[in-house]
């Protein structure tokens, strides 16, 4: 599936006289294809984002952050949290991320950080809790900085969680799938919520528990 997307997206690129940043191709050449094996042996890079809006036809990115799984631990010196210069005032949506204007003034452009997102993805498997979310303006903003989509190999802590409830036959109840009550069910601490490197953490660690988990005896019932 990835290779016709990559495929399509050379196609547009062609088509449109907007060439696909080499960065990018790199990237694509270099990821690694999901299949059966022992998770260890794939690099995992955990991102998670803030943005001013749910939608990124009317809200920007303001805040990325990451970090490295490895041979099945978390590589704390990987983590990175950015701060993106937005074009307009955050209004609102301060009041859930904290995230001021004043700050992000200060922060590096779209285009610089995707050029650190791509490099650090070389190589690894992409992790988000709800991936369609982050995914949407992430995507957005390769297209407008590199040509394309990102097109990376992804994992979702959210759809494995849930995938998880249903083989066990368990009702999925409102906001049984945030972050926060995913990590609870494997007894992970609280963590505070909207922070972009703190949230990446988070789902790390739930990644992970939910790799070492799910060959209990429990889940094969």
């Amino acid at each position: 599936m990835l290779s016709f997307q990559r495929m399509i997206a050379r196609w547009r690129a062609h088509s449109n006289h907007t060439p696909l940043s080499p960065t990018l191709i790199n990237c694509w050449h270099d990821s690694p294809k999901l299949k059966k094996a022992l998770w260890k042996q794939f690099d995992f890079l955990v991102v998670d984002t803030e943005t001013s809006s749910l939608h990124p036809q009317d809200g920007e990115l303001l805040s990325i952050g990451w970090v490295v799984i490895r041979q099945g631990s978390i590589q704390l010196n990987s983590s990175r949290h950015l701060m993106i210069r937005p074009s307009q005032s955050v209004g609102d949506s301060a009041t859930i991320h904290q995230l001021r204007d004043c700050e992000l003034n200060e922060g590096i452009t779209e285009a610089e950080m995707m050029t650190q997102l791509i490099d650090a993805a070389q190589g690894k498997i992409l992790v988000f809790h709800h991936a369609s979310l982050d995914l949407r303006f992430l995507n957005a903003a390769c297209q407008r900085c590199l040509g394309g989509p990102l097109l990376l190999p992804t994992l979702d802590t959210l759809q494995i969680e849930k995938q998880r409830l249903e083989r066990r036959n368990q009702p999925i109840v409102q906001n049984a799938l945030r972050l926060g009550s995913c990590r609870a069910r494997y007894n992970l601490p609280i963590y505070p919520a909207h922070n972009a490197l703190v949230d990446a953490l988070a789902t790390a660690e739930l990644l992970i528990a939910q790799f070492s988990h799910q060959w209990t005896k429990e889940d094969k019932k």
